[in-house]
């Protein structure tokens, strides 16, 4: 039998998504151009100017908090498209009914877990004892006033009872992610239920979802500048030496939060997903940058769903349970709840039993919710928690109103990886995770960069399926996937 020369591949007959894959494979970017490089080497100097120049680092303000706000303009519409067009794109809208109700469920089991790991750390380190400090001769003023008197105005029922918006747009003025989601749940189950009608809606909310993501995109190159702002805003204004007062009750809040995340998570997210927890973090390693220099996880909510797509997870589990997440998933928040509430009752001699420390949970997993997305949120669900209880004093929270500021952080990172994790599991349980990718994903060292690739890939012209058991066109970029 004579030996053929295998045939030239023609480019014509080429896929049109293989073509468009080989064109928009992203390039080695230098160190110094990565993100979170910039962004680290920012918050650095961020630190120095506040520390040695205190008044300057004071006046950075501006630019991290315009940054922010940069930022939480896009992340109402982000989050009104997307659960949009997740809901719209479901072919059974009780499936959508049921990630919510395992989102949920998932979210309160967390939440007492942290909350239970909080209380055990301080009820072992006692730091609060000796203090002795009498509530009487505590006053707040200024910054603090404020954040007390929004919390003793909150109550429990808050979260429900402002679930619905006095007004369509009223919620994207005040950028409540609750409302918002409310809204985009409402809309796209009757976008579904219209059938053909609602078809066009559905098409142009795909096309205006990329361009804000295109938006958002621009933003985030001004991430350092944030960072830089935010950080010598917090390190001039309130300055290192409150760390040595209360250092000890920030160490244990951080080692409080490092083994919830890498062993609580971590061993959650091994035992029921199959994925390792290293591998997550130095996927997300752009994002957690960011979320350490701005003291906020919303600036990393899209980053966040858009790499969780990219891992594999449906976006429609995506696009509902990270932004609903945001609001109920809060981990960070609740371990500093418990820790800062058992704090200020052994700094103040009031007594708890154990009896009455587990009924804090059921006030704790009511305050902590909405904590996020408002200034001084764990400060003011903090002040909520104290005014529902009457038990400890809520002038006590002036014991560490100081140090808040640099608890922020590690409250910020514990939620975010909380709502990671989370994710992950809910696709998992919901039988919408393609695992394989995922772990493939996580090998990859390039794949945050891949990542964003392909979200700048996106905003193309649309294209055509792939061929019935080709691999699907992000699956392409990933080593081994010609394996497969």
């Amino acid at each position: 039998m004579a030996h053929t020369a295998p045939a030239e591949p023609d480019p014509a007959r080429q896929r049109p998504d293989q073509h468009r894959t080989d064109q928009h494979r992203p390039r080695p970017r230098r160190w110094y151009r990565q993100l979170y490089v910039q962004v680290l080497a920012a918050i650095v100097i961020g630190v120095l100017v506040g520390w040695q120049w205190p008044d300057i680092g004071s006046a950075m303000q501006p630019i991290g908090t315009t940054f922010i706000a940069a930022m939480k303009m896009l992340i109402g519409p982000i989050v009104f498209l997307t659960i949009i067009g997740g809901i719209a794109n479901v072919a059974d809208l009780r499936k959508v009914g049921m990630t919510g109700l395992k989102a949920l469920t998932y979210f309160q089991v967390g939440t007492i877990v942290a909350l239970l790991i909080g209380l055990v750390a301080i009820n072992i380190a006692r730091l609060g004892e000796g203090v002795h400090a009498d509530p009487a001769k505590i006053q707040a003023s200024g910054t603090a006033q404020q954040y007390v008197e929004q919390g003793e105005g909150r109550h429990w029922w808050d979260v429900f009872t402002q679930l619905v918006p006095e007004s369509f747009f009223g919620a994207f003025v005040e950028g409540d992610i609750l409302q918002i989601i409310f809204l985009a749940v409402l809309f796209g189950i009757a976008i579904k239920a219209v059938g053909a009608v609602g078809e066009p809606i559905v098409a142009g909310v795909n096309r205006l979802t990329e361009v804000v993501f295109k938006v958002l995109s621009f933003v985030m190159k001004a991430a350092p500048l944030g960072a830089f702002g935010a950080m010598a805003y917090a390190v001039g204004a309130f300055g290192l030496s409150t760390l040595s007062s209360l250092g000890s009750l920030i160490a244990l809040f951080y080692a409080t939060s490092i083994v919830f995340v890498l062993v609580v998570l971590g061993g959650f997210l091994a035992a029921y997903v199959r994925l390792n927890i290293f591998a997550l973090l130095r996927y997300l390693k752009d994002e957690f940058f960011l979320v350490l220099g701005t003291s906020t996880a919303e600036p990393a909510l899209p980053g966040l769903m858009r790499k969780m797509t990219f891992m594999g997870a449906e976006r429609a589990t995506v696009g509902l349970v990270v932004p609903t997440g945001y609001s109920f998933n809060l981990d960070g928040a609740a371990i500093y709840l418990s820790l800062a509430t058992l704090y200020i009752a052994q700094a103040t001699d009031t007594p708890l039993s154990i009896g009455q420390q587990l009924g804090l949970l059921a006030i704790m997993l009511l305050t902590s919710k909405g904590a996020a997305g408002v200034a001084g949120g764990g400060f003011i669900a903090l002040t909520a928690t104290l005014s529902t209880i009457g038990t400890v004093p809520a002038a006590g929270i002036m014991l560490i109103f100081g140090i808040d500021k640099f608890m922020s952080e590690c409250r910020a990172l514990v939620n975010f990886y909380g709502n990671a994790v989370a994710t992950l599991a809910i696709a998992k349980w919901d039988g919408n995770l393609d695992l394989d990718r995922a772990r493939r994903v996580l090998a990859d060292r390039n794949s945050a960069e891949r990542a964003d690739a392909m979200a700048a890939e996106d905003t193309a012209e649309p294209v055509a399926a792939p061929a019935p058991g080709a691999p699907r066109e992000s699956e392409a970029e990933l080593p081994g996937a010609a394996a497969r």
